[in-house]
C-alpha cells in the first residue's frame, strides 16, 4: 500500500445528513465504505484543525461556508430541537493512493463535542447563503481557565456536567477553597 496524499475529513454525528460528512476539497469524495463526503473549504480553519490533530488545541471552531438554504434550514431545525449541541465531531485522516483513491482505514485524530453553534445568513445575488460555525470542545476544555478568571469547584463541576453529562463530576478544583487562607513555609523543612 503506497500513500501519496491525505484527505482531512470532518464528521458530525447529528441528524442532518446533508452536512454531516465534509472534506477539505471540492466535489464529492467517496470513501472505501461507500460514504459520500461533501466538499467544503476549510482554509480558514485548517490551522485550528492542525493544532487539534497535534493535540495542541482543546477547542476547535469549524465553519461551514456557503451552505444552501435547504441544508441551513435542516441544521436550524435540528438546532432548535436540541439535537446539535453535545453532538460528537471527529477529525479523521484518510490515506489516498496516487489516483486520490482511499487506501487503508481512516484514522481518528480529534474527537470533541459541539458546545455552541453560530448561524450567519447573507444574500448572494438573489439567493440566501448561510454560514454555520460550530464551536467544538474536548475533555481538556473542561479545565481551561480564562485569563484573570477565578477557578472554583462549583463552576468546574457545572461546566463538567454541561459538556460531558455521562462522566463522573470533575473534581479538579475541589480543594481550592481549602487553600484560600493557608500559608506555606519555604523550604519545606521550615514551618
Amino acid at each position: 500500500m503506497s500513500v501519496a496524499s491525505l484527505r482531512i475529513l470532518v464528521q458530525f454525528d447529528w441528524p442532518t445528513d446533508a452536512v454531516s460528512r465534509l472534506w477539505d476539497g471540492s466535489g464529492p469524495f467517496v470513501d472505501s465504505d461507500g460514504n459520500v463526503w461533501r466538499g467544503c473549504s476549510l482554509a480558514d480553519g485548517i490551522d485550528d484543525i492542525e493544532m487539534a490533530i497535534n493535540g495542541e488545541a482543546a477547542a476547535l471552531n469549524v465553519a461551514l461556508m456557503g451552505v444552501g438554504a435547504a441544508d441551513a434550514d435542516a441544521v436550524w431545525l435540528s438546532y432548535t430541537n436540541d439535537q446539535i449541541v453535545g453532538a460528537v465531531v471527529r477529525i479523521l485522516i484518510q490515506p489516498c493512493d496516487a489516483n486520490d483513491q482511499p487506501v487503508g482505514a481512516r484514522e481518528v485524530m480529534f474527537t470533541g463535542r459541539i458546545d455552541n453553534v453560530i448561524f450567519d445568513d447573507a444574500v448572494s445575488g438573489d439567493r440566501p447563503v448561510s454560514a454555520i460555525s460550530a464551536e467544538v470542545v474536548n475533555r481538556f476544555t473542561l479545565r481551561r481557565l480564562e485569563n484573570g478568571g477565578v477557578l472554583s469547584d462549583t463552576d468546574q463541576r457545572a461546566r463538567s456536567a454541561a459538556v460531558n453529562p455521562t462522566a463522573d463530576p470533575d473534581r479538579f478544583a475541589e480543594r481550592v477553597s481549602e487553600l484560600e487562607d493557608k500559608s506555606f513555609g519555604w523550604p519545606k523543612w521550615r514551618s
